[in-house]
C-alpha cells in the first residue's frame, strides 16, 4: 500500500466492461486521448489510491500494463458482476468504481464523492436527472456477500444499490470542480469519439 496516496483505503477498480461494439469491437482501455490510452490515464490516476485493480474477462489487450486483473466471480452480470468482482478483490475497506473508457477522471472529482462517505453509508454515486451513475462511485469492501447474493436475480446496478445505503449525491456537486462533468463521461459510440478528441487503437 502506497503510504502517499490521498485515499490509502480505497483501491481504484477498472472496469473493463464489454468488446466496445459500437466502436467495432475495440479493447476501450486501448481508446488513446492526447497519445495516451485510457488504461494509461486510469493507472495514473491510481496513485491517488491504495491500490489498484483490473476487473476484465479477457485480458490479454491490458496484459503490458501490468495491472493486478481479476475476472468477474459470477460471469454474465454486467457491471454489477464487475463492481463484484472488485469487492472481492480489494484490499482496502472501501473501492473506486471507474469504467475503462473514462478519460477524464479526476483526483478531485473522486474527491467529492469520497468525502460523502460515513459510517452509515455502503455506497456514494451522483445521481443526473433521475439517473444514478455506478460507475464512478464508492462501495464498502465488506458488501462483496450481500452483493453476490443480490446477482442471482440479474439486477441492474440500481436494483443492487437499493439494497444498500446508498447516499446519491447531486450531480450539481461535481460542478464546483468539474463544470463540464467530464469526469463521468465514457466512449461509447463514434459520436463519443468525435467529441471527447479521442482515437481509436490501431489495428
Amino acid at each position: 500500500m502506497d503510504g502517499s496516496a490521498t485515499f490509502p483505503d480505497v483501491t481504484l477498480a477498472i472496469l473493463a466492461g464489454g468488446q466496445g461494439t459500437r466502436l467495432g469491437g475495440v479493447a476501450k482501455g486501448l481508446l488513446s486521448v492526447e497519445g495516451l490510452t485510457t488504461l494509461e490515464r486510469l493507472r495514473a490516476f491510481g496513485s491517488h489510491f491504495g491500490g489498484t485493480v483490473l476487473v476484465a474477462n479477457v485480458p490479454e489487450p491490458y496484459e503490458r500494463f501490468g495491472i493486478r486483473t481479476v475476472a468477474d466471480t459470477v460471469q454474465g452480470k454486467g457491471a454489477p458482476g464487475g463492481v463484484h468482482a472488485a469487492l472481492g478483490a480489494a484490499r482496502t475497506p472501501w473501492v473506486f468504481a471507474v469504467a475503462c473508457d473514462m478519460p477524464f477522471v479526476t483526483e478531485a472529482a473522486a474527491r467529492v464523492v469520497l468525502d460523502a462517505r460515513g459510517v452509515d453509508v455502503d455506497a456514494v454515486c451522483f445521481e443526473r436527472e433521475g439517473r444514478w451513475e455506478p460507475l464512478f462511485a464508492a462501495y464498502r469492501s465488506e458488501l462483496v456477500t450481500r452483493w453476490g447474493e443480490a446477482l442471482v436475480e440479474d439486477p441492474s446496478m440500481r436494483r443492487v444499490l437499493m439494497r444498500f445505503r446508498t447516499r446519491t449525491l447531486p450531480v450539481d456537486a461535481l460542478r464546483a470542480v468539474d463544470p463540464e462533468l467530464r469526469a463521468l463521461a465514457n466512449v461509447n459510440t463514434p459520436e463519443d469519439l468525435v467529441r471527447y478528441g479521442v482515437a481509436l487503437p490501431q489495428r
